[in-house]
């Protein structure tokens, strides 16, 4: 007895058909929430990582401004310029003269003294070995910046009440010096005005 092929039954074609339909979309659905999913962790990571630039930025700008708060306190809080210390707030250029004599024997006071590479003078300096000073600055200017120990500082020459150069007080002279004629005992502190005659002797 041969066994009989029996036709497909359309009810159970069209059940298999469901299925596979539905298998076939419930792997859509799946995707597609899998690439939505995908998608959201995407921009999160990306709206993320805009957030902590952000966030960063906004941390060196509090960093720059605390730092740049702090400098601008303590220029203001530093110690402040007494006003009876202060020669000018406008600058100043002025010329004193300056002659030395050691033993009757006048001393050369070269030209070009705190002057270096193409005319770049220091705030007090010479031009001509004539023993003009030039004391020129800007802006505020205080007393210890136009002291005549800051010429010899710049000529690197020694000068105080003891000694002139490598001459000392001592059995062959002693140290002298005369402003305008008169004699000064403020040597090396004298605050240099304009038009002074300064003579310094060792005799």
């Amino acid at each position: 007895m041969h066994n009989a092929i029996l036709p497909p039954n359309p009810m159970e074609e069209l059940e298999q058909n469901k299925k596979q339909a539905e298998n076939k979309e419930s792997k859509k659905k799946l995707y597609d929430l899998d690439k939505q999913k995908k998608d959201e962790e995407r921009k999160q990571r990306e709206k993320t990582k805009v957030t902590k630039g952000v966030f960063k930025k906004v941390i060196l700008w509090i960093i720059a401004l605390g730092v740049l708060a702090l400098i601008v306190w303590a220029i203001a809080s530093g110690p402040k310029t007494p006003q009876e210390d202060i020669i000018s707030r406008s600058g100043i250029h002025w010329h004193p003269t300056l002659s030395i004599l050691i033993n009757e024997e006048p001393q050369e006071i070269s030209g070009n003294i705190g002057i270096t590479g193409v005319h770049r003078p220091q705030s007090i300096h010479t031009h001509s070995p004539d023993g003009v000073i030039h004391v020129e600055f800007s802006g505020t200017v205080r007393q210890d910046k136009i002291r005549l120990k800051e010429f010899f500082r710049v000529w690197r020459k020694d000068f105080n009440s003891e000694c002139i150069f490598d001459f000392c007080n001592g059995e062959e002279g002693t140290v002298k010096m005369l402003v305008n004629g008169e004699e000064n005992f403020d040597f090396e502190n004298y605050l240099m005005q304009d038009g002074d005659r300064i003579e310094i002797r060792y005799e």
